[in-house]
């Protein structure tokens, strides 16, 4: 046998064949890229989308990079943006191995025989402050290999590199605004997948923007953003919030105005001018700073970000595309930072939300109820922030005369409800990419039973179908309806399956919360149940 093997190599040698597949090569408007071949797909790492933004460059709006010469290498993923180091045990620790404030790049993976294929670009998560384009479980081999789509992942500026905003910047811009960086940095790898991506085999008209937690909070960003339309065409929101932004110039709902936060935390960092924060060291700063509190968020500053979220949605301006979004049923779980301290007991739990919710108490106790007041915090905060939010886009989608899809994931497997970490915020992540075992270290790990296959297989079929046509549809399962008239929904549990009426009265409840927060220029976030604002009855809210 090792003769033979040894001929038929000799004989293709001879005959001027290779005997190892060539790497893969495309030449597109941005220059020719030499990446590699994994499992079939083509991959290409670390491609630079922008300049980088140092120096003089820091808190500038990304700019265009001149094509390049030669054959670029683009086997290596990049660095990721700078951002805290993270340590301890937490599910989601998974620290990037390089940093850098020239981050700006993004990764392609594409199947061999690819023409004209819908484009999935993903935009990761981590709260504005972590997180990085090439985390292991966001890999895009089996999206690209099993749904037959081209998935790009991109970094952006993060933390007060990516989202400071102050009066001396605001000065300089030539708009008279600052602040969105992270953002428009997102808007340029959309503006270089718009010119580029055809050439990957890519359809450059067929674009969905994806993400989870920050990275769908971003894709509301988008599709309130004036300066993204018609860089995508569809639209998927993971486990996205709603919540009240800084405005620039003006304190309004309880925060002080973006510029006035970005002053804040100069002075709180020691700098006494914008020269000497562009000259601290990038690791340094956003450490400290992330230390002192600064917080990052995209900014209502007239230009990329016109009015508030929810006054967005309430007048019909979002991007008129598709758009599927949903929520976790465990959010919290995870995240139980969120949470206040729990009272007493059940009699001073209903106390408070007697007091704090007025008339609106009686249906906010009939869906968290005092008799086990553990899982009703989870539940009411996971609604106000996740559920609330989810339902709202398929509304909002639905009101414009575009289809929403809704989704609950509610599965659950031993090593997370063992540990009460069901439905997990971020969970369903490995099942929708086929990455169970890229998973972080910390990670509940997914057993690799039949159930938990078939239900990765059908995420992926319905998340990429819904890319490719704005339909999701997956073989041999269930159809999935628009949330329309009928509150449909899909929950995918064991396997998936459609419902209607999600959560009764969940919706109206937090809608009328948030209207009633929104009249008193309170901010509407996190702070619900126990620790939230009294609730008056308010003209014009339920």
């Amino acid at each position: 046998m090792k003769q033979l093997r040894f001929a038929a190599l000799a004989a293709a040698l001879a005959a001027g064949a290779p005997a190892l597949a060539q790497s893969p090569t495309v030449t597109a408007p941005a220059g020719t890229m030499e990446g590699a071949l994994q499992d079939g797909v083509r991959v290409f790492r670390g491609i630079p989308y922008a300049q980088p933004p140092v120096g003089p460059m820091r808190w500038k709006p990304p700019a265009a990079l001149p094509a390049w010469q030669g054959v670029r290498k683009a086997t290596a993923f990049g660095p990721s943006c700078v951002q805290p180091r993270s340590g301890g045990t937490s599910i989601y620790t998974n620290p990037p191995e390089r940093m850098s404030e020239d981050c700006l790049t993004l990764n392609i993976w594409a199947p061999q025989t690819a023409a004209r294929l819908p484009v999935i670009v993903w935009i990761h998560g981590g709260a504005l402050v972590n997180g990085y384009s090439h985390e292991p479980m966001y890999d895009g081999v089996r999206m690209a290999q099993r749904g037959g789509v081209i998935v790009v992942s991109i970094n952006y500026r993060l933390g007060i590199l990516g989202y400071l905003a102050h009066p001396e910047l605001s000065a300089e811009s030539g708009e008279g605004v600052s602040g969105n960086y992270g953002l428009r940095d997102q808007i340029a790898a959309l503006q270089w997948v718009r010119r580029n991506i055809a050439a990957f085999g890519g359809d450059p008209g067929n674009v969905t923007i994806a993400g989870e937690s920050a990275g769908a909070l971003s894709v509301m960003y988008l599709m309130a953003s004036p300066a993204a339309r018609g860089l995508f065409h569809k639209a998927i929101a993971q486990s996205a919030y709603m919540i009240t932004a800084p405005e620039l110039k003006r304190g309004r709902f309880g925060l002080p105005s973006a510029e006035a936060a970005g002053a804040q935390a100069m002075a709180a960092l020691g700098a006494t001018n914008l020269a000497a924060l562009r000259a601290a060291d990038a690791a340094q700063l956003t450490r400290d700073a992330a230390a002192k509190g600064y917080g990052p968020w995209g900014t209502v500053d007239g230009k990329l970000l016109t009015r508030q979220l929810v006054e967005t949605w309430d007048r019909g301006e979002q991007a008129p595309v598709p758009l599927l979004a949903g929520f976790n049923q465990g959010e919290i779980r995870s995240l139980r930072i969120l949470l206040p301290p729990a009272p007493a007991n059940a009699e001073a739990y209903e106390t408070l939300i007697r007091a704090r919710y007025g008339d609106l108490a009686a249906a906010f106790l009939q869906l968290y109820p005092a008799r086990d007041v553990g899982e009703s915090m989870l539940a009411a905060t996971r609604d106000a922030l996740y559920g609330w939010t989810s339902t709202r886009l398929a509304i909002g989608q639905t009101a414009i005369g575009q289809p929403g899809y809704l989704y609950l994931f509610d599965h659950g497997y031993p090593a997370a409800d063992e540990n009460g970490l069901h439905a997990f915020h971020a969970a369903e992540i490995p099942y929708v990419f086929g990455t169970a075992a890229n998973v972080p270290p910390y990670w509940p790990r997914i057993p690799d039973g039949v159930d938990d296959r078939r239900l990765s297989v059908a995420m992926l079929q319905y998340w990429t179908s819904f890319a490719r046509s704005g339909t999701p549809s997956a073989e041999g399962q269930p159809s999935w309806k628009p949330y329309g008239r009928d509150a449909s929904h899909m929950t995918f549990a064991k396997e998936p399956r459609p419902g209607t009426r999600l959560y009764p009265g969940m919706f109206a409840l937090h809608e009328a919360a948030v209207c009633r927060r929104r009249a008193a220029d309170q901010p509407w976030n996190w702070n619900t149940g126990i620790i939230s604002p009294v609730l008056a009855r308010t003209a014009g809210c339920r």
